[in-house]
């Protein structure tokens, strides 16, 4: 790894915390609190990865099974996972979204969007943004690194 100047050094550090502080602000404005993090986190990883056993969804969380069964029941209650078996393996269930589980994942994402468009048009002056859109492609060039 090369040289990187202390200003560069400390730009990587202010951008870390701005992009987690900003994650975990979009992270409160889920649901109107009706699930808890790790229950959202579970729904979007379904709806952006697509169907998965609970041993898949415990191991990309970094949670136990039991952990997992727990998170599952609860949504499973609500009415947003569809269960089928494994066709590869009949002893195993294979986890989706249901059509309620997948227009609630929309809805929290629309919820965020909405959220972060109103914030960018209260905080910001059209030039800033404007600086803010137009850096956006290089931000993503630098998360695809």
């Amino acid at each position: 790894m090369g040289e990187v100047s202390p200003h560069v050094a400390e730009s990587a550090g202010w951008i870390r915390a701005v992009v987690g502080q900003l994650h975990r602000r979009l992270r409160q404005v889920d649901n109107a609190g009706i699930l808890t993090p790790s229950q959202s986190a579970v729904l979007h990883r379904l709806y952006r990865d697509g169907p998965a056993t609970q041993g898949e969804l415990a191991a990309a969380e970094h949670v136990r099974q039991q952990s997992m069964a727990a998170t599952l029941g609860v949504l499973d209650e609500l009415g947003y996972l569809a269960r089928t078996p494994d066709p590869a393996d009949r002893r195993r269930v294979v986890i989706s979204l249901s059509a309620d589980g997948t227009d609630t994942v929309r809805g929290i994402q629309r919820h965020r969007d909405e959220w972060l468009a109103q914030a960018l048009v209260d905080e910001l002056s059209p030039a800033e943004l404007d600086a803010v859109t137009r850096a956006l492609p290089l931000l993503q060039r630098v998360a695809q690194h």
